[in-house]
């Protein structure tokens, strides 16, 4: 857009060269407000599902794996199982929700 502006202009290059940044500035700033006010559903139905009875069991489960795990010096221990049990509760609760959000 920006390029097109300075096409249609006939004035001194350096003037326009001194104008751009200051547009620039204007429309980053315009970008940026737009961009608070979206949600992404994606988020917002992640959070939701967390929340279902499934999910804040397993969650529990990985929170109490987690815990242990950081508890000892010498552990070869890891949480994978819980956390892929988690993720994958709480994926399939999204992928029930989601798609009925998405225009």
């Amino acid at each position: 857009m920006v390029f097109q502006q300075k096409m249609l202009t006939h004035e001194d290059p350096d003037d326009e060269e001194e104008e751009a940044p200051a547009e620039e500035e204007e429309e980053e700033e315009e970008e940026e407000e737009e961009e608070e006010d979206l949600v992404d559903p994606l988020d917002t139905i992640r959070a939701k599902c967390e929340q279902t009875e499934h999910c804040v069991h397993l969650k529990e489960r990985l929170e109490l794996c987690e815990a242990r795990v950081t508890s000892r010096s010498h552990t070869e221990e890891e949480c994978t199982e819980e956390l892929f049990d988690f993720l994958h509760a709480r994926d399939h609760c999204v992928s029930h929700k989601l798609f009925h959000n998405v225009k």
